[in-house]
């Protein structure tokens, strides 16, 4: 078969690799669509792979859709179209085959659109983060937050946005890319910041008469955004981070103005750990109902020969585009998704 591997730190290269076989407990799927995540920017590029999975077909894709083509693990069935969760770590969804822990597959819906149903990996980890950022708990209790902002307009920052749009809250976003907040506005964003040149801090104290929002999330990934999130948050409210660290051990964070704000702060990580994959179960079914808006993150599709090209573009932001995916072999591609756009 056909992967992309990462060959050494920053190097993607897509070469043959035996055919997986799976073994007990696993299922082979042919691979259809895969997409690019934020984390696996930081394996690739910022020194967070494992060196004992350098050159393993299709790593460090953890984000990908497909048909089971074999299967030793009872109740899923040769056949099934599936989307694949696996950990991070031992992602292998770059490739045209994947052999992966029936435990990572979430089984998808008669009918169910393979291309859309790829974006149900990252709108699982938002709804999921949800759960953290706005507890059950709280919300019974009358606490639902009228005011958010979500600093990162990327596919995650979108599905956030989406999410608290929903809910009646009004929200603020900050991108460094116009076209991305030109998403974030037609998605139902209040307002936006285009950083550097306008300051998301500036923007919700103005609009919040200097008191700061009630619930900020960091989806972008950068300790600056991680320090702004303190800064755009009202006295006792919620910041929560979504957004992956921007380089291993230690970091810069404002802890005594933090301290200062009585700020109550969760970290969203783990998803695939939930106890029967709830979350991307539930964003399955989001996708299918057409719940959730995901076809701007279906806009920069590039074949699987040319992974290195999509990795450049995704480092770069997207080119404006919301998320960076890969089609495999014997995919379908309408008419109407731009292919390799920038590559």
């Amino acid at each position: 078969m056909r992967a992309a591997s990462l060959s050494r730190s920053g190097v993607v290269e897509v070469r043959d690799f035996p055919l997986p076989v799976p073994g007990a407990g696993q299922v082979l799927v042919v691979m259809r669509y895969a997409a690019i995540c934020g984390s696996d920017l930081h394996v690739v590029y910022d020194g967070f792979h494992d060196d004992d999975f350098l050159n393993r077909p299709g790593y460090p894709g953890h984000e990908g859709v497909g048909h089971v083509v074999d299967s030793r693990a009872p109740g899923i069935a040769a056949g099934t179209p599936v989307l694949t969760v696996p950990y991070g770590t031992r992602g292998g969804c770059f490739a045209e085959y994947q052999a992966v822990d029936a435990t990572h597959v979430v089984p998808l819906p008669e009918g169910a659109d393979l291309r859309r149903s790829l974006l149900a990996q990252q709108l699982g980890t938002t709804l999921y983060a949800m759960k953290k950022f706005l507890p059950s708990s709280r919300l019974s209790d009358g606490l639902a937050p009228r005011s958010a902002v979500v600093i990162g307009a990327g596919s995650a920052g979108l599905f956030l946005l989406q999410q608290l749009v929903a809910r009646g809250i009004e929200v603020g976003v900050s991108d460094l890319n116009a076209d991305r907040l030109a998403l974030a506005d037609r998605l139902g964003a209040a307002r936006t910041a285009l950083e550097p040149g306008a300051s998301v801090v500036e923007a919700t104290l103005a609009a919040t008469d200097g008191v700061g929002a009630d619930l900020v999330i960091e989806a972008a990934g950068y300790d600056v955004a991680r320090a702004a999130a303190v800064e755009c948050v009202r006295e006792r409210g919620t910041v929560g981070f979504f957004g992956f660290p921007e380089r291993k051990g230690d970091a810069p964070f404002p802890v005594e103005r933090a301290f200062r704000k009585a700020l109550t702060m969760e970290w969203a990580n783990g998803t695939q750990s939930e106890p029967g994959l709830v979350s991307f179960r539930a964003a399955v079914e989001a996708i299918h109902t057409g719940a959730v808006t995901v076809d701007h993150c279906l806009e920069n599709m590039y074949p699987l020969e040319e992974t290195p090209a999509a990795f450049a573009a995704a480092r770069a932001h997207g080119n404006g585009t919301a998320k960076v995916g890969l089609f495999m072999p014997g995919a379908v591609m309408p008419g109407a998704v731009s292919v390799g756009r920038g590559g």
